[in-house]
């Protein structure tokens, strides 16, 4: 814990944020939409992350706010088209995340960045690990999966996103989350717990 007067930050600073969506099949199950036939990615604003320890705040209360664990992997080198065999070679490591949704935004709107990346939305942190096998990782809020069940695993996600757009040093891609997404309400208390990360935990005002 930071001493008196010390202010936890989260631990990288990304020149982009970017969200993969309908990554888990439990998940698109649970949303009712059919899997995706390749990554689907959105960005989020960087001003969005929250530290270990910090507050979610939400907007608007009156609207539906969930909860989404997820692993976070962390950009290390430039890279732009990459192939998925090679693109481990790019990733620095991994962290654990949440990607706070406006439910009620994200339903009226045909793009989803706004009902993600308010101020808070993307709790990340508290340590970049970088000696970890991200293929079969427990992942736990009050959802329960593995990152076996990933659709697309974590070298294809950097390889695609990589075709599309150049990745910088500390570029963080959130990779999706499994089923069992829920509301938060204030003085709700938050921990993603992943397989060998320290755990990222969170309150809700």
């Amino acid at each position: 814990m930071p001493g008196k007067g010390l202010k936890t930050l989260p631990p990288v600073a990304p020149s982009k944020l970017i969200a993969i969506g309908l990554n888990y099949a439990d998940h698109a199950r649970e949303q009712n939409k059919p899997l995706p036939k390749e990554p689907l990615f959105w960005l989020k604003a960087p001003t969005s992350l929250l530290a270990d320890g910090g507050k979610i705040e939400v907007p608007f209360p009156q609207h539906r706010t969930d909860f989404e664990a997820e692993l976070a992997i962390v950009i290390g080198r430039r890279v732009r088209n990459v192939t998925p065999a090679a693109a481990s070679r790019y990733i620095f490591g991994f962290t654990a995340a949440q990607d706070i949704s406006d439910r009620t935004i994200q339903n009226s709107e045909t793009q989803y960045a706004r009902s993600k990346s308010f101020d808070t939305f993307t709790p990340l942190g508290p340590y970049v690990e970088t000696k970890i096998d991200p293929s079969d990782l427990t992942i736990q809020l009050f959802q329960n999966s593995n990152t076996n069940q990933l659709i697309f695993d974590c070298s294809t996600i950097v390889s695609f996103v990589s075709t599309n757009l150049t990745l910088l040093p500390g570029d963080v891609i959130i990779t999706g989350t499994p089923a069992g997404v829920g509301p938060i309400t204030s003085g709700d208390r938050l921990e993603v717990r992943i397989q060998g990360l320290a755990p990222l935990v969170n309150s809700v005002k």
